[in-house]
């Protein structure tokens, strides 16, 4: 005689809501994030986007993280532009003030050779005051191999400028 199955209509649901209400922190208990619990934090930006949007979006989240109350003080921060995003670095873009308000901060603005050569970009073309590195992946690999965070900002759309 094959043994039948017999559910109890709604009891995962209760069941999961029973859990739901006493796993998680909700907004009214004051939940502010992750707790920055280390004495120090790396964080690379990667920008290969030329866009005035995206270098806009980029720049601002650094700002934005370095002002973080948990880790202000105890981060340092890395710009490593590649592709179109040497458009960061370049002469008269607008740019200017905000990158040297940057690295005042600490933060390491590096570009890729390699996009240099490939793209056909003269070094005279970008600000004096920027890092040339080898490789932009190589960059971000051996900042993550020290367990720096990898941060890629994506350019806004257009309807969201």
């Amino acid at each position: 005689m094959a043994m039948k199955k017999h559910a109890v209509p709604g009891l995962w649901v209760v069941v999961a809501m029973g859990l739901l209400g006493t796993t998680g922190a909700g907004a009214d208990e004051g939940f502010n994030g992750a707790v920055a619990d280390k004495a120090h934090y790396g964080a690379i930006f990667q920008i290969d986007s030329g866009s005035g949007s995206g270098i806009k979006k980029t720049l601002n989240n650094i700002e934005n993280l370095l002002h973080d109350p948990r880790v202000a003080g105890k981060i340092t921060v890395e710009l490593i532009a590649n592709s179109t995003g040497f458009n960061a670095y370049a002469l008269n873009n607008g740019f200017e003030k905000q990158l040297r308000h940057l690295q005042s901060e600490g933060v390491i603005l590096a570009q890729c050779s390699n996009t240099l050569r490939e793209l056909h970009v003269d070094r005279k073309d970008l600000y004096p005051f920027v890092t040339v590195v080898p490789s932009g992946v190589g960059e971000i690999t051996l900042r993550e191999a020290e367990g720096w965070a990898y941060i890629h900002p994506t350019p806004p759309e257009p309807d969201q400028l």
